[in-house]
């Protein structure tokens, strides 16, 4: 019978140490280390997550269809690249055919680099637009 007796005060110690416990975690959100403020916050960055992330595939088709231009030699070689950074075309002027090999090369790199230059800046403020007031400081 004492037997009995002890292991009865051992499950309800046990019992009442877990519930305890539990009432403990439910102030602080369930044991996860933060509040229901946090757990909304959270849902509205997510929201606003699959919304920059629709928006990025409207984004890379608008690139698709742009296009940025470099040029060298005062417009005798222009290179032109998707605002992907895509190759479309390159367009050198007869004139600087009569050129050597490494100028017209000169030129073609020089406007490749500014083409190149226009594309990423176009993306990147394109992409600051997009994700402009994704705030996930507030999450950490």
């Amino acid at each position: 019978m004492a037997t009995k007796k002890i292991s009865n005060i051992n499950y309800h110690r046990r019992v009442n140490m877990s519930q305890g416990k539990q009432g403990k975690d439910k102030d602080k959100g369930g044991g996860f280390g933060f509040g229901l403020g946090k757990m909304k916050e959270l849902s509205v960055a997510i929201k606003k997550a699959q919304e920059v992330q629709e928006g990025a595939k409207k984004l890379q088709e608008e690139l698709d269809q742009s296009e940025a231009e470099g040029s060298a030699g005062g417009g005798l070689v222009k290179v032109f690249l998707s605002g992907n950074q895509e190759p479309r075309r390159v367009e050198i002027s007869p004139d600087v055919l009569n050129e050597e090999a490494d100028v017209v090369a000169e030129l073609v790199i020089t406007a490749m680099k500014e083409a190149y230059q226009k594309s990423t800046s176009m993306m990147r403020k394109r992409m600051e637009n997009l994700t402009n007031g994704l705030d996930i400081s507030k999450l950490s």
